[in-house]
């Protein structure tokens, strides 16, 4: 019976990660006079590589705790501009790349 209680629980801690990993699903922003943005968790955690660590706690908290960061706030490193940077990913100063966010639809 503990070898299978332990069997279970290695199992367990083995696979929880990868459950965890792409919580969050797809979060909308709305914002006036524009496009809302929709981010993707999905995207970001497969396709990026990002952790949740990443991200959470410091850049970001949750949606009740969530500050209104506009783009002149970004492209001082503030939110999504932490890493839209222009060296890490692309950089939210850049106009091309206003479609990238403000599409209403899931990057791909």
């Amino acid at each position: 019976m503990k070898r299978v209680c332990s069997v279970l629980l290695f199992l367990f801690l083995a696979v929880s990660p990868a459950w965890a990993m792409i919580g969050g699903g797809e979060i909308v922003f709305s914002v006036e006079g524009m496009a809302s943005v929709l981010y993707s968790h999905d995207f970001h955690v497969t396709k990026a590589k990002l952790k949740c660590s990443e991200c959470h706690y410091a850049l970001f908290t949750n949606h009740a705790q969530h500050k209104v960061v506009g783009m002149a706030g970004m492209q001082k490193g503030r939110s999504c501009g932490a890493c839209h940077n222009g060296k890490r990913a692309f950089d939210v100063a850049d106009q091309k790349h206003c479609v990238s966010c403000h599409n209403n639809k899931s990057p791909e």
